[in-house]
């Protein structure tokens, strides 16, 4: 069984506001893990946490200063409320509120029966006076039976051994979630937990089978030697694993954690996947791994030219990792031309061992095809993000094009039935303010990795009001527009 990536949502999004804004505007994140306790059944494990600075505080009985949020959690199962839940979180006490700048965490597990649920999670700062705010986020439950399996995946943030059981308990240590799956250059350590169910049932009870567990560039797949690790583990009921990676070195990118589960003859058992991101900008290309790459008689050696090599560079963009992006971006303009020779050798190497010129000569063709059809007055078509979108994923299956509704900016949906790396159903909606620049900016993409902003449609149809407007979260209903209805029913 692979396991669901675990879901992160962002509650509220205010980075693009005026500050006097942000500061009166509930920022908070939510994140789900689903476990799975034998002769009990599965749960989902909730994470909420909500930034300080953005709620209001107000003296409790205690001369205190403390923040008081209302949680709604209302679980659906074809229309019908299967779960609900409605209570107050307080914030730690303060005694001066310029102090605010935390974060506080609240956990919760719900016990489900298998099945696809509707997940919604309503909250209101109740000090503030605003209106509350709801996300919905589909939940599908299932553990195989008779097969090795995995849970899902819960980042830590941190670990302290149990004194007294209580609900961060898991494995012997009280586990604080990590609700977030993006870990900027101050955070050291990637740590990691999850459990293995049914391995006593196929291998037998007490029986050796083998963890694995690596990071992985997510648009490469290529594993990373430094982030490997091996654990023999004995075959119970419930088998819990416990990792933790210093990430100091890992560079900015998108990454894969992938765990796996091996028998004694070294075959797959089951497979569990996490997306994250790290960002990391102090970690340069290390132009010493290239010094030992022979071109010679290669392809690469043919580019004798500075300038036709350094845009044949830039063209990469739209499908390197961050870290080669960096030595394209930064490194590339002062370096060597046979430094740049090994470096787009050893580019189109890593993505086909076999024949890497002729995958520079099929992605190369599509390049000078998006020039042609994405191109702007001051862009190539490959610095835009519909160039960017089709080189890294390939030609869409459905576009929907819709440049002339009475309230819509222009705008194009795309629809991917797959992606490479097996997601499946996913789309991109691009809009422009004119058609005469053709600079369709990607609004919003529910793709990994992608931008993904839920106010998506408001933006779309902002022509008469003010997107920036954080009260309005939804487009109302307008004459002619198809936005909605394209997006649900790509065609």
């Amino acid at each position: 069984m692979k396991s669901i990536f675990t879901a992160t949502i962002l509650i509220a999004i205010c980075c693009a506001l005026p500050s006097s804004v942000q500061a009166r505007t509930l920022k908070a994140l939510f994140n789900y893990t689903i476990f799975n306790v034998p002769d009990k059944g599965p749960y989902i494990e909730t994470y909420l946490s909500v930034a300080g600075e953005s709620v209001v505080f107000e003296k409790n009985k205690s001369d205190q200063f403390q923040a008081m949020i209302e949680v709604t959690y209302i679980f659906r199962q074809n229309n019908e409320i299967k779960e609900f839940d409605k209570y107050q979180l307080y914030s730690p006490e303060i005694t001066d509120t310029t102090q605010n700048f935390f974060d506080f965490i609240d956990q919760q597990r719900y016990f489900m029966p298998e099945g696809v649920y509707e997940m919604e999670i309503i909250i209101a700062d109740l000090k503030a006076g605003k209106k509350p705010f709801s996300a919905i986020q589909p939940v599908s439950i299932r553990f195989e039976k008779d097969n090795v399996c995995f849970s899902g995946i819960q980042l830590v943030k941190s670990i302290t051994p149990v004194t007294e059981a209580n609900i961060l308990t898991k494995g012997g240590y009280d586990l604080v979630p990590m609700v977030y799956n993006f870990f900027p250059e101050s955070l050291h350590k990637f740590t990691y937990y999850t459990e293995i169910y049914n391995a006593e049932i196929v291998l037998g009870q007490g029986e050796k089978f083998l963890v694995t567990s690596n990071i992985r560039s997510f648009e490469t797949g290529n594993p990373i030697r430094e982030y490997a690790s091996y654990k023999r583990m004995d075959a119970k009921p419930v088998v819990t694993l416990l990792n933790e990676y210093d990430i100091s070195r890992l560079p900015s990118g998108n990454y894969t954690l992938v765990i796996e589960a091996r028998n004694k003859n070294n075959e797959i058992l089951s497979v569990n996947e996490l997306f994250f991101q790290r960002s990391n900008p102090n970690i340069e290309f290390n132009l010493n791994d290239l010094t030992g790459i022979d071109i010679q008689a290669t392809f690469a050696c043919r580019f004798t030219n500075n300038d036709t090599l350094q845009e044949h560079l830039r063209c990469l963009v739209p499908i390197a990792i961050e870290l080669e992006k960096n030595f394209i971006y930064k490194q590339s303009p002062a370096a060597e031309l046979k430094t740049k020779q090994q470096f787009f050798y050893n580019f189109w190497l890593a993505r086909d061992l076999q024949n890497p010129e002729k995958a520079w000569q099929d992605y190369y063709f599509q390049v000078q095809a998006v020039n042609i059809a994405y191109k702007t007055q001051i862009q190539k078509g490959y610095e835009t993000d519909r160039g960017r979108v089709y080189l890294k994923y390939g030609p869409p299956n459905v576009i929907s094009e819709s440049y002339n509704e009475p309230s819509s900016y222009p705008y194009e949906i795309w629809h991917y039935y797959e992606l490479s790396d097996n997601q499946r159903n996913k789309r991109f909606v691009f809009y422009t303010h004119d058609l005469v620049t053709n600079n369709f900016t990607l609004l919003h993409s529910d793709a990994i990795g992608e931008v993904s902003n839920y106010r998506w449609q408001v933006f779309l149809n902002s022509r008469w009001y003010d997107p920036y407007n954080v009260d309005v979260r939804q487009a109302p209903g307008i004459y002619g527009g198809r936005a909605d209805d394209y997006y649900r029913n790509p065609r």
